[in-house]
C-alpha cells in the first residue's frame, strides 16, 4: 500500500510502517523491517550524515528510509553481503570495515572517510564499535594497536568498553550526537565510560518487544530512528527520549 491518509492512526508502505500519536505535537515513531527483517541495525548504518543501505533494497523503501531518517542514502555491499550494518560503523571522518570488503568497496567507502580494515577474527566493524561525532567505543576484543588507528581515522577519543559484560558492543547499543540507548543490563562502570567518549547521557531501553539487543534493532541520526516492526509504544517513548528525538 503506498502512503496515504492514516487508518487509526496507522499509515504502511512496503516494508515501513509509521505510526503516529494523535495529540503530540511533532511526534512521529517510525518501525518496520528491511527486506523482511525486524533487526533493522543488522542491515543499515548511519555514519555521519550517510546512511548506508544494503543494494538489494527496493529504492522507494529507501527514499522512505531517507525521509525518516532525514538523511540521503547510500545503497551498496560489502563483499557481496547486504549486512551493512554488521560489517561497518564510523562518523563523518572515517570508518571500521570488515575485511570482507573487496577492494572495490574499499574504494568507494573512501568516498565517504578514511577506512580502517579491520582483519583476522577482529571483522565484524559493527559489531564491535558503536561511534558518533564525538568518540568511539570499541569493543575489548579490538587491541590497543587497533584503538590508535581508529582513533586517527575517525579524529576521536576511542577506549574499549564491554556492554552488560559483552563484547558485541555495537549490537548492544545505539548512539547519536545527542544520546545512547543501552542494553538494559549494562553496569555502572561501563555507564561511565561510554558518556564520557560519545559525549552524551546514556539510558537503557529494549526494542521489538522486549530485546535487549539494541544495536541489531534500531538504527538512528539525529533527527529520526526506525526500529525492528515489532517495538512497542513504550519502547519507542524510550528511544526517542534517549536519542534526544523529543
Amino acid at each position: 500500500m503506498s502512503i496515504g491518509q492514516p487508518m487509526n492512526g496507522l499509515i504502511c508502505s512496503k516494508g515501513i510502517f509509521r505510526i503516529q500519536f494523535r495529540g503530540c505535537d511533532s511526534v512521529t515513531v517510525t518501525t518496520g523491517d528491511i527486506l523482511g527483517h525486524h533487526q533493522v541495525g543488522v542491515y543499515a548504518s548511519v555514519l555521519g550524515d550517510v546512511l548506508f543501505l544494503p543494494l538489494a533494497l527496493e529504492k522507494s523503501d529507501a527514499e522512505e528510509l531517507e525521509s525518516i531518517l532525514d538523511m540521503e542514502s547510500v545503497q551498496l555491499t560489502i563483499g557481496g553481503s547486504n549486512l551493512i550494518g554488521s560489517l561497518i560503523e564510523g562518523n563523518s571522518h572515517g570508518m571500521g570495515v570488515a575485511d570482507i570488503a573487496s577492494p572495490d568497496d574499499i574504494d568507494r567507502l573512501t568516498s565517504y572517510g578514511d577506512v580502517v580494515v579491520m582483519e583476522s577474527s577482529v571483522n565484524a566493524a559493527g559489531n564491535l564499535l558503536l561511534a558518533n561525532q564525538n568518540g568511539v567505543l570499541a569493543s575489548t576484543v579490538v587491541p590497543n594497536a587497533g584503538l590508535e588507528i581508529l582513533s586517527d581515522a575517525m579524529k576521536v577519543p576511542v577506549a574499549n568498553v564491554s556492554i552488560a559484560g559483552q563484547d558485541v558492543i555495537g549490537s548492544l547499543g545505539a548512539c547519536n550526537d545527542h544520546g545512547v540507548v543501552l542494553h538494559p543490563d549494562v553496569a555502572g562502570e561501563e555507564v561511565d565510560v561510554i558518556e564520557k567518549i560519545l559525549g552524551v547521557p546514556a539510558m537503557v531501553g529494549t526494542v521489538s518487544f522486549g530485546s535487549p539487543l539494541i544495536g541489531a534493532g534500531l538504527v538512528c541520526s539525529n533527527n529520526g530512528a526506525f526500529a525492528g516492526d515489532e517495538t512497542t509504544g513504550p519502547e519507542l517513548n524510550r528511544i526517542e527520549d534517549a536519542l534526544g528525538l523529543i
